[in-house]
Formats: structure tokens, C-alpha cells, sequence
């Protein structure tokens, strides 16, 4: 990261570049120290602004982790699609779902962080467009598992969707655990077996949805029609 203090950006272009370089410095630490211990003065000083002047680009800190969120969910929807497509079989979609999200813990880590915090200091326009962002990749890769897996509806493969999400949310940072539990668990083996894989786990729950979901139809409107 540079930390060479920038002149006013005043074009267009500029405070574009400016956004950007916000961004990807925001990506940077929180890729080395996770979402959560990254501040807005943090972030400034690794661009080199004064933090006041970040609120003409982000209003908050949160908004910064939301657009990146919603780059995260464009990766995420590109690789999910694709690996989707090539599955060998039936397990091997929701497989691929799982395996795209454990490549990409910056994710992982955001979707732990998205509901509880990051939404929660927002404002509408920002709000808004990571909705927008979360729903379209929602839907692309609810298509891909539809398509690949005619056994399910439309609701029950977006549902498995959401659910997988909802597990890199929850799982993900329970299985990569911080310093301190990492020792702990190393070392009393009453507690050890609170600290899982993130992969077996997640596959498991998503493939025991799967096979769940079908009994249920009929109990919601949409899935009984084939959603």
C-alpha cells in the first residue's frame, strides 16, 4: 500500500482512482488483519488522507467492507457459475458452492460481518446497491444449480444458495479460529472438538437441505409450484 499523501482529487476520474485505491487498501488489511480490527484511520493512513477527508468518498467504514462485499459476491458469482456448470454430478453442485467460498476468505469474513454491522451503519444509496449486488448473484447462481440439479425447484436451489452463504457467514470463522482459541483448542481436548473444517461441515449441511427440501413442498406456495 502507498503511503504517499495524495493531492485533492477533483475529476471524476480522479476521485474515482481515489475510491479505488480506498478499496483496495481496505482489502488489503483486512485480508491481513480480518474485518473487524480494521478502522476508517487505518484505512486512511494507508492511503495517506487525513481520515475526515474519507467522507467525501465513504461515508463509513461499513460502506467501504459493503462495496467490497459486493465485489466479493461478483467473484463469487463467476466462479459458482462456472464451477456449477461442470459439475460430474448431483453432490458436486453443492459442492462447488462451498469450494468457491472457502477460496475466498475475504468473503467468508465479510458475510460474518454483513448483517450484524456492516448494514447497520449505512446509508440508503450504498444499502441499496449491495441489495441489489446480493439479489442479482443470488439469482445467477440459483439459475446454475436449477439448471444442473432438475430435481429441485427454483426456490429450493436459491434457498441452497442462501444457505451456503449463510454457512461461510456462520462456519467459516468458527473453523478459523483467532490466536488464542487456536491454543486452546490445541490444548485441552475437552474444548477441541468446538473447532471443525469449515468444508466437510458445510457440505454436509447443505447436501442434508438438499435432500430435505423436496419433503417440504406444498408447505410454501412457490415451491409447490415449482418456483
Amino acid at each position: 500500500m502507498s503511503h504517499k499523501a495524495f493531492l485533492r482529487a477533483r475529476s471524476p476520474e480522479h476521485k474515482q482512482q481515489r475510491r479505488e485505491a480506498i478499496l483496495a487498501a481496505a482489502r488489503e488489511l483486512a485480508l491481513r488483519d480480518g474485518v473487524r480490527t480494521v478502522s476508517l484511520g487505518g484505512v486512511a493512513a494507508a492511503v495517506g488522507l487525513v481520515k475526515s477527508n474519507l467522507a467525501r468518498y465513504f461515508a463509513t467504514r461499513e460502506e467501504i467492507f459493503l462495496e467490497l462485499a459486493a465485489e466479493e459476491f461478483r467473484g463469487w458469482e463467476a466462479a459458482a457459475v462456472a464451477r456449477v456448470a461442470v459439475a460430474p454430478g448431483p453432490e458436486s453442485v453443492l459442492d462447488a458452492l462451498v469450494e468457491t467460498l472457502d477460496e475466498r476468505p475475504l468473503f467468508c469474513d465479510l458475510l460474518s460481518h454483513s448483517a450484524t454491522t456492516l448494514e447497520r451503519n449505512a446509508t440508503m444509496e450504498a444499502a441499496r446497491a449491495f441489495k441489489l449486488q446480493t439479489a442479482g448473484s443470488f439469482a445467477k447462481i440459483s439459475a446454475a444449480v436449477a439448471q444442473a440439479r432438475p430435481d429441485l425447484t427454483g426456490d429450493e436451489a436459491g434457498e441452497l444458495v442462501a444457505a451456503a452463504a449463510g454457512f461461510a457467514g456462520l462456519l467459516y470463522p468458527a473453523a478459523h479460529p483467532p490466536p488464542v482459541l487456536a491454543r486452546l483448542y490445541a490444548e485441552d481436548a475437552a474444548v477441541a472438538a468446538l473447532c471443525f473444517e469449515f468444508v466437510p461441515v458445510a457440505k454436509r449441511m447443505l447436501r442434508a437441505l438438499a435432500a430435505g427440501l423436496p419433503s417440504l413442498r406444498g408447505e410454501q406456495g412457490d415451491s409447490a409450484n415449482g418456483g
